[in-house]
């Protein structure tokens, strides 16, 4: 290169804004490059780097640093996926004539078996949304909803109300990098979803009468967002934990996604089907629940099989 290059943050800000227009990235991994990447260019710039002059070496030095900082296997992996990325834009728009991180193989992953719930649970946690004190309404249909059809939480909490009209008995859902799916909606669910719709639809005539626009959204917010936060969700999945007696460490919007797979496949689903309605790229990634189901199983014998009693001590 002949010439001075561009402030490391300009080439954080150009790499995100074409993830986004050309990949459609989501939000939440716009947000995760942005930071890992400003990480490294911390690094970079405390060693009086820069991405235009870092090598090999200097990518492998980085990451021994992280790993003797003590950082997961998965968040050193996603931090290399993000550079590789990066360099990968760079050498495409003439940034570099080369391409440093090409070479470098990351740590891997431990493979983690994903919390679940089992049924008596999950009934629980259902319950306890009927009952919350207030928005009962809208939280039995957040919680139905979500268990029934295996949405990850941005996925729900962005649903636009145009796409729950008619009583359906499927819903298209928009996932990640835009891709679309249907999944079906249990009796249960439909109820829920119907009840709420009048009463939110009630509340949005009353609302539009004082001159407020229509919200286009399932679960609207006055927030800047427009709809309820993933935050906030988080916060009452917890919040129906506790009143439910069901332990809030082992409750997320992610686990009653876990768990909506775990017991379709315990049910016969076959994995497929799963693949389909949890948007997954790679049936790889769902094998993963076949693992769980083994685990429960095993564990299942040794508590209650006859012979596997005897045999403990």
């Amino acid at each position: 290169m002949t010439h001075a290059p561009q402030p490391m943050t300009r080439w954080v800000q150009v790499f995100l804004e074409a993830q986004a227009a050309e990949l459609d990235a989501a939000t939440n991994t716009q947000l995760a490059y942005a930071r890992d990447l400003q990480g490294f260019a911390g690094w970079l710039a405390q060693n009086s780097l820069h991405f235009a002059t870092t090598s090999r070496d200097h990518i492998e030095s980085y990451l021994i640093e992280c790993e003797a900082e003590g950082l997961a296997k998965s968040t050193r992996a996603r931090r290399l996926s993000a550079i590789k990325q990066l360099y990968r834009f760079a050498f495409d728009e003439g940034w570099r004539d080369d391409n440093p991180a090409i070479q470098i193989k990351g740590p891997g992953r431990d493979q983690r078996l994903p919390k679940t719930l089992d049924i008596a649970e999950v009934d629980r946690l259902l319950d306890a949304a009927r009952n919350t004190p207030k928005e009962a309404l809208r939280n039995s249909c957040l919680m139905e909803l979500l268990y029934a059809t295996g949405m990850r939480v941005t996925e729900l909490v962005s649903l636009p109300v145009s796409a729950t009209r008619g009583d359906p008995r499927m819903l298209l859902v928009r996932g990640k990098g835009g891709k679309e799916r249907l999944v079906p909606l249990s009796p249960p669910a439909r109820l829920a979803l119907a009840t709420y719709l009048a009463a939110r639809d009630a509340t949005e005539d009353a609302a539009r009468a004082n001159g407020k626009p229509p919200s286009k959204f399932l679960f609207p917010s006055r927030g800047k967002l427009g709809h309820l936060t993933r935050h906030r969700f988080f916060g009452l999945i917890k919040e129906f934990a506790v009143a439910g007696g069901v332990s809030p460490d082992k409750v997320t919007p992610h686990t009653l996604r876990h768990a909506f797979a775990t017991h379709l496949l315990a049910g016969g689903a076959d994995l497929r089907s799963i693949q389909t309605m949890l948007g997954h790229a790679d049936v790889a990634t769902t094998e993963i629940y076949t693992h769980v189901l083994d685990e429960r199983l095993k564990a299942l014998v040794l508590d209650h099989h006859p012979l596997a009693k005897s045999a403990k001590p």
